[in-house]
């Protein structure tokens, strides 16, 4: 149940979390620094194909003990048009061009509205699981650290809080080093089975062929080469 967020005066430390791994990561990192009484899971339903990824969250945020919240943007599929919003929509990467899954604006608009909400409730730190290899290969241009600092520097303004912060612990790493930090979190096995990557909402190894897949398997793949002990639930390559 999504809580009151006049209940929420407690909590330190917002989590952008989608029921990912990547925020699913900085999810069980935001716990490990703050304690899971002071952070709160925010997730987002904008009409997202794969919905599945909302009821995930809301296991997983209760599995961290953590409370959820649920933003309803309902009116953002009249704004853009993108295969992440529209089943009928093929997924497709034409060479040199960003993916048809790119929702224009959908990080610095949820960074603003997590800003927002934690302005009410007295929280100052914002946790993000944007990672850079995504920009870098999936043509995800809202992805990187320069992009997140272009939004701390705005919403510091619009909240008149030059302490305020976005935290991106997983920015620089590689995939396969964002499963090695899972792993000394405790979380990895867990959070391997409970996720949902997949653009079509496949869980587990997904659908092998959208470019979410593809990157997560090859990180995964990187990963159990590295450390052959981890028995993972799944087999990444096929």
């Amino acid at each position: 149940m999504t809580p009151d967020v006049r209940t929420l005066t407690d909590v330190e430390a917002i989590v952008l979390h989608s029921g990912g791994m990547d925020s699913s990561l900085c999810l069980a990192h935001a716990v490990e620094r703050h304690g899971a009484a002071r952070v709160l899971s925010l997730g987002f339903d904008y009409g997202q194909r794969h919905g599945d990824e909302l009821a995930r969250a809301e296991r997983i945020a209760a599995h961290f003990g953590v409370r959820r919240h649920v933003i309803a943007l309902q009116f953002y599929a009249a704004l853009t048009r993108n295969a992440l919003m529209d089943a009928g929509m093929a997924i497709e990467q034409r060479p040199g061009e960003a993916p048809n899954t790119l929702v224009t604006g959908r990080n610095g608009l949820m960074m603003r509205l997590g800003a927002i909400l934690a302005e009410q409730i007295g929280a100052r730190i914002l946790y993000v699981g944007v990672i850079g290899v995504e920009a870098a290969n999936s043509g995800y241009r809202d992805c990187t650290r320069r992009y997140v600092d272009l939004m701390q520097d705005i919403l510091r303004l619009d909240l008149g809080d030059a302490a305020f912060e976005i935290r991106t612990p997983l920015v620089h790493m590689t995939k396969a080093e964002t499963m090695a930090f899972g792993l000394a979190l405790g979380c990895l096995p867990f959070l391997l089975e409970a996720t949902v990557t997949c653009y079509e909402g496949v869980p587990l190894e997904g659908c092998r062929r959208c470019p979410a897949c593809a990157l997560r398997n090859e990180g995964l793949a990187v990963f159990l080469a590295e450390h052959p002990d981890f028995v993972a639930p799944f087999d990444p390559i096929g």
